[in-house]
């Protein structure tokens, strides 16, 4: 799950860039939130991604403590 969140993250930044040089534009049009919420989906991302990434690291634990009690190899 972890690609999938840099992904999305990856996605917002983009989105940010390209916005960017657009702000007063889109602000004229009404769409002035469009920039915060692409700040805000950026900075959201980044406490799933530790969420994702510490979720991963204790599943390979688990894992691998339960292939050491039964005795089968571990597959890295």
């Amino acid at each position: 799950m972890v690609p999938f969140a840099v992904a999305g993250i990856g996605l917002w930044i983009v989105a940010i860039l390209v916005m960017l040089p657009f702000r007063d534009e889109l602000a004229d049009n009404g769409h002035g939130t469009w920039f915060g919420i692409a700040v805000a989906g950026a900075l959201w991302g980044i406490p799933g991604l530790l969420t994702m990434v510490v979720h991963d690291r204790n599943r390979r634990r688990r894992r691998a403590s339960d292939s050491f009690k039964t005795g089968e190899p571990t597959a890295s």
